[in-house]
């Protein structure tokens, strides 16, 4: 009999032991859903904010001048960002908010920092306060103002799509084709993102060298980039130019990233606004 009893007080125990970790676990998970939802309201809360339509629609108007119903402002020939944004009121906020990235029909709409190291905004929203999303952020060494020839920009690949969890949705030829322009905005200038490589690396790999300027290395980094892309592009690669190199995380072997390189064509905006 008394084996019996020690025997059910075991059983107990640990009953008592596995309904404590599923407990935790269960409190775990809310507790990352709500920092999701938190981090979520935050981002949209701010595109909201300091964004808006851009007097332009990213193309170029053909109307000799006087723009369009819509976009009366844009005139003949020029071509400006698709949002406008209030880099002051960022700045209020933050001042290391260098730009922002946008994607049309994508989650990707965001401000870009540039902190003095790679940590700090791996655990912080854009404002300072504390989240498992981070932000989208530039790479410490790169210079400021994007005049590097490769900027390497970094975002989290959430897994309620948010950041830069789409990066790998541009493995597909199709998706590719739906979406092969991003837009990077400035204070300073606006860029189209003209996308030409996507593919799976290491985050130990050579995809992560900065260029500061033109140069033979360059050249055949292109080619490498080029030559191992998931999806092809007809975008030809100009050693004079600027790029960003887009990087999350991926789950295909440890350490893993996938990256979309994209040369930076400047149109006739910053922040949206016609020069």
């Amino acid at each position: 009999m008394k084996g019996r009893s020690v025997g059910k007080w075991i059983r107990r125990v640990v009953m008592l032991l596995l309904l404590a970790v599923f407990l935790f676990s269960g409190i775990s998970i809310l507790r990352i859903l709500y920092q999701y939802k938190i981090s979520d309201e935050l981002y949209e809360g701010i595109a909201d904010q300091y964004t808006s339509r851009g007097s332009g629609d990213g193309e170029k108007d053909a109307q000799g001048g006087q723009g369009t119903d819509e976009n009366p402002a844009v005139e003949a020939g020029k071509e400006t960002a698709p949002i406008t944004v209030d880099f002051e009121g960022l700045r209020s906020v933050n001042g290391d908010v260098t730009g922002w990235i946008y994607c049309q029909d994508t989650p990707i709409n965001y401000p870009v920092v540039h902190g003095a190291d790679n940590d700090y905004y791996l655990t912080h929203n854009y404002d300072g306060t504390s989240s498992a999303s981070g932000s989208i952020f530039v790479e410490a060494e790169n210079r400021p103002g994007f005049v590097d020839s490769n900027t390497i920009i970094y975002g989290h690949h959430m897994k309620n799509g948010s950041m830069f969890a789409s990066l790998d949705q541009w493995a597909d030829q199709a998706y590719y084709e739906e979406h092969p322009v991003m837009w990077l905005l400035t204070p300073e200038q606006d860029y189209k993102i003209i996308l030409f490589g996507g593919y799976t690396t290491s985050a130990s790999s050579d995809t992560y060298t900065i260029f500061e300027g033109p140069g033979a290395e360059l050249d055949a980094y292109l080619e490498k980039c080029r030559g191992q892309s998931d999806f092809l592009a007809e975008t030809e690669t100009d050693g004079e130019a600027h790029y960003v190199l887009l990087s999350t995380c991926a789950y295909v072997f440890d350490n893993a990233r996938y990256v979309l390189h994209g040369i930076l064509v400047p149109v006739d905006s910053a922040g949206g606004v016609p020069f």
